[in-house]
C-alpha cells in the first residue's frame, strides 16, 4: 500500500489515505453520474481515509441506493473522493487531486461498467 495526499483546486479540502494498489488502480466509470463527472479515480481503503483540512467545506451527493457517497469542495466544486457502492470498504480518490499525479501522463485508464451495476439488477 502507498500513502497519498490529495487536495481540491482551491486548497480548502485536504485528505490522505492508503492506496491499495497505488496509482495502478486508476479507472473511470460509465454510470450516469461518473460519465458526467469524467474524473478517473484510484482505490483507497475507506478506513484509512482521513480529512486533514476542510471537513466543513465538503458537500455530499448521493442518489438511488444512497450507498455511494460523493464528496465535493463547496468552494471550488472539485470532486475529491467517494465511498464506493460496489465495496463500501473502498473509496475512489480523484486521480487529478493527488499530489504529484497527472491523469494526462498516466497512460491508458480503463473504464468500469457502472451502467450494468449488480445493485441495479432486479432479483
Amino acid at each position: 500500500m502507498s500513502q497519498m495526499t490529495a487536495t481540491c483546486h482551491c486548497g480548502a479540502v485536504k485528505i490522505e489515505a492508503e492506496l491499495s494498489g497505488g496509482l495502478s488502480t486508476a479507472a473511470r466509470c460509465d454510470c450516469s453520474f461518473c460519465i458526467r463527472r469524467g474524473a478517473a479515480a484510484v482505490t483507497a481503503v475507506t478506513e484509512s481515509l482521513r480529512i486533514l483540512e476542510g471537513a466543513e467545506n465538503l458537500s455530499l451527493y448521493t442518489w438511488g441506493t444512497h450507498t455511494a457517497k460523493h464528496y465535493f469542495c463547496k468552494t471550488c466544486g472539485i470532486y475529491v473522493y467517494h465511498q464506493r457502492r460496489s465495496d463500501p470498504g473502498e473509496c475512489g480518490v480523484n486521480l487529478g487531486c493527488i499530489e504529484g499525479a497527472n491523469p494526462r501522463t498516466h497512460g491508458s485508464i480503463p473504464w468500469n461498467d457502472g451502467v450494468n451495476h449488480p445493485s441495479d439488477r432486479p432479483d
